[in-house]
C-alpha cells in the first residue's frame, strides 16, 4: 500500500476541473457567469469547432485590474465573497473561486482585460502548470478570457467529447438560458466564422419571443405573485404550447438557471390536470427569494440548490402556476388550428358533384337546417361567437370576429362540470339531486364493504346509497350535476378509486383525478343532438370556466380557423 501524500497543485487543479469543466457548454458557462457579475452590457462570444478547439467571450464589464489578474488563475481566488455570512446570502452567479484555475489545468487559457482607471490593458496566458507573467496589451474597457484545446493535456477526458455539432448544440443551449436570464444585456454569437445568434437588448417578452419563438409566445400566460419575499414572474405556456419533449422548460431562481426537483415537481403539479398523455409543459419562469433562503452552494456546476422552507416554495410556485394556467375560454391564449401550405402539386380540388342528385332530399335537408339563434353581426360576437351547427353529434361550429371555431363539446363539457365539481366540494356544498327511482346495480362483495367503509366520503361527494342486496346498491340522490348521467358506472368507478387509494388520499392528492372521472360520466355525450341554444349556452359557460381550453384529460377543447385560413383553403386573392 502507498503511503499517504499531498497531490501536486496541478493533478488537484485536474481532478477539480472534472466537477467544473464537463465539456465546453461548461467552460462557456463560467465565463459567462463571470461577464454577468462583471456588469457587462454586451456580450460576444466566439466558437470554433463546438468549443473544443476554443472559446472566447468578450465583454465590457468592469474588468480585471493588472495586480489582480494573477489572483483570477489562482485556485479559491474570488471578488465575489470574504466570509460566510456573505457566502449565506450570496447574490452573484460565481464565488467559488476556482472555474478559471480549473479550465486553466486542462486547457491554454488567456486573459486580457482594463479596467476604467486604467490607461491601458493587460494580459496573462496559462497552460497547465504554468502561468505567464502579466503583459501590456491594447484594449477598451471590459474582459476577454479565450480557452483554446480544451483537454489537450488530459487525452483520456478529451476522448469522452462528443462530435462538433453535439458541443454545439450544448454549448448553444448554454448561451440560450443566459440570454433568457438577462434580457437587458446584448448578447452575440458566433461559431466556426458565422453568427449564429444576436440578441439585442430588449423587454423579457422580446426576448423569450427572440430565443423560444413567437409561437410560445403567443400560447403563453403571463405569470405574475407575490407572497412574502418569494415573487414569481414570467411566462406559463398553455396546453397549445406543450411539446413532446421536456426542453422548452427553464427556470431561474434570483437570475441563475436551475434544474431542481421541488421546481419541478410545482410545475408539472400545477400542469396535471392541463396537459394530455405525455405531453411536456413549456415555461419560462423566475423565482426571487431572498438569498439566506436558498442554498446555491450544493454542487460545483452550481445549477442544483437546496431551499430552507421546501414546503412553503412548492406550494406557492404550484398556486401561482395553477392561477396563471386558469384562465377561461375567453381569455386564454387562441388555439389556432393549422392549415398545411399546398404542395408543389397544387392544391387538392373539391371533386365535382353527381347531378343526379335529387333535389327534393336536398330542399328537405336545407329545410330543416337550423337557423342561428341570434344575429352574427361581427360587432356582437362573444370570444368564441355565436353556435351555427354540429358536425357528426361530436363538434360545435361557431361564428366568432375573427372565423370559424370548432369545439369538441364532450370534452367542452366535461371540463365545465369538472370545475363546477370541484368549487362545490371545496366550499362543502355539493348540491344532491334525490332521485325518483334509485339507481339499483349489482356489484361484487369487496365494491358493498368498500360503499360501507366510505359511506361518509360518499356523502361528502354528494352520493347517497344504501346496500339493497348482498350484491346490490341502490344509489338514492346523486350531485345535481351527475344525476342525469350513468350512476351504476359512475358509483362503480368512484368505489374503485377509494379502494386502491383510500378516502384521504382519494379527497386531497387525488382528488382531481377522481372529480374528472365523475364529471366524465356526466358530460354531454356523442351523437347527442342540441339545439342551437344548447350549444350557445355551452359557448357561455365555456368563456367563464377556468382552464376550459382543455378537457379533464389534457385534451383541447376548442380551435380558431381564421378567414385568412379559410382563404387559404380556396386560395382566395391568388
Amino acid at each position: 500500500m502507498r503511503a499517504i501524500r499531498i497531490l501536486p497543485e496541478l493533478l488537484v487543479s485536474q481532478i477539480a476541473a472534472g466537477e467544473v469543466v464537463e465539456r465546453p457548454a461548461s467552460v462557456l458557462k463560467e465565463l459567462l457567469e463571470n461577464s454577468l457579475d462583471a456588469g457587462a452590457a454586451a456580450i460576444t462570444v466566439t466558437l470554433e469547432e463546438g468549443g473544443v478547439r476554443r472559446v472566447q467571450v468578450e465583454d465590457d464589464g468592469e474588468g480585471i485590474a493588472r495586480d489582480e489578474l494573477p489572483l483570477a488563475l489562482a485556485r479559491h481566488a474570488t471578488s465575489k465573497i470574504a466570509s460566510l455570512d456573505e457566502l449565506e446570502r450570496v447574490a452573484s452567479l460565481g464565488f467559488r473561486g476556482e472555474a478559471l484555475a480549473s479550465i486553466a489545468a486542462v486547457a491554454r487559457l488567456s486573459i486580457a482585460s482594463r479596467t476604467e482607471a486604467s490607461a491601458h490593458g493587460y494580459a496573462i496566458r496559462a497552460e497547465g502548470a504554468w502561468i505567464g507573467e502579466v503583459t501590456p496589451t491594447a484594449r477598451e474597457r471590459g474582459t476577454t478570457v479565450a480557452v483554446e484545446n480544451l483537454y489537450f493535456n488530459t487525452p483520456a477526458r478529451r476522448k469522452f467529447l462528443r462530435t462538433e455539432a453535439t458541443e454545439f448544440g450544448h454549448c448553444e443551449e448554454v448561451f440560450r438560458r443566459i440570454a433568457l436570464a438577462r434580457p437587458e444585456i446584448a448578447f452575440a454569437l458566433r461559431h466556426n466564422g458565422r453568427v449564429s445568434s444576436h440578441f439585442k437588448a430588449q423587454a423579457p417578452g422580446d426576448r423569450a419571443a427572440a430565443v423560444l419563438g413567437r409561437e410560445f409566445l403567443q400560447a403563453s400566460l403571463p405569470l405574475e405573485a407575490q407572497a412574502g419575499t418569494l415573487r414569481l414572474h414570467g411566462l406559463a405556456g398553455s396546453p397549445a404550447a406543450a411539446r413532446a419533449r421536456a426542453d422548452s422548460q427553464y427556470f431561474f431562481v434570483n437570475g441563475r438557471y436551475v434544474r431542481d426537483r421541488v421546481l419541478a415537481h410545482a410545475a408539472r403539479e400545477a400542469y396535471a390536470q392541463l396537459l394530455h398523455g405525455a405531453r411536456q409543459p413549456a415555461y419560462l419562469l423566475y423565482l426571487e427569494i431572498d438569498p439566506r433562503g436558498v442554498d446555491v452552494n450544493v454542487h460545483p456546476a452550481k445549477t442544483e440548490v437546496r431551499f430552507r422552507d421546501s414546503r412553503s416554495v412548492h406550494q406557492f410556485v404550484m398556486g401561482a402556476l395553477r392561477r396563471a394556467l386558469s384562465p377561461s375560454a375567453a381569455e386564454a391564449p387562441v388555439a389556432y388550428a393549422a392549415i398545411a401550405p399546398s404542395g408543389a402539386s397544387g392544391p387538392t380540388l373539391q371533386p365535382a358533384l353527381g347531378l343526379a342528385q335529387p333535389a327534393a332530399a336536398y330542399q328537405a335537408f336545407m329545410s330543416g337546417a337550423a337557423q342561428p339563434a341570434v344575429p352574427l353581426r361581427a360587432e356582437q360576437a362573444p370570444p368564441l361567437g355565436f353556435a351555427l351547427a354540429q358536425l357528426h353529434g361530436v363538434y360545435i361550429l361557431a361564428q366568432n370576429d375573427a372565423g370559424l371555431v370548432l369545439v369538441d363539446m364532450h370534452a367542452a363539457h366535461e371540463r365545465i362540470v369538472m370545475e363546477k365539481l370541484r368549487v362545490d366540494l371545496e366550499d362543502g356544498r355539493v348540491q344532491r339531486q334525490a332521485l325518483l327511482v334509485p339507481a339499483v346495480f349489482r356489484v361484487d362483495t369487496l365494491d358493498v364493504a368498500t360503499a360501507e367503509e366510505n359511506r361518509e366520503t360518499l356523502e361528502q361527494l354528494g352520493i347517497e346509497f344504501t346496500v339493497a342486496g348482498p350484491n346490490e346498491l341502490a344509489v338514492r340522490s346523486a350531485p345535481a350535476l351527475l344525476a342525469s348521467g350513468d350512476l351504476a358506472a359512475l358509483m362503480r368507478d368512484v368505489l374503485a378509486e377509494l379502494r386502491e387509494f383510500g378516502a384521504a388520499q382519494a379527497l386531497a392528492a387525488r382528488r382531481d383525478a377522481l372529480l374528472a372521472g365523475m364529471a366524465c360520466h356526466a358530460a354531454v355525450r356523442a351523437n347527442r343532438l342540441l339545439t342551437v341554444t344548447e350549444m350557445n349556452a355551452l359557448l357561455r359557460e365555456m368563456e367563464t370556466t377556468e382552464r376550459s381550453g382543455s378537457c379533464n384529460h389534457g385534451r383541447p377543447t376548442w380551435y380558431q380557423l381564421t378567414l385568412a385560413d379559410l382563404d387559404k383553403l380556396f386560395l382566395r386573392g391568388r
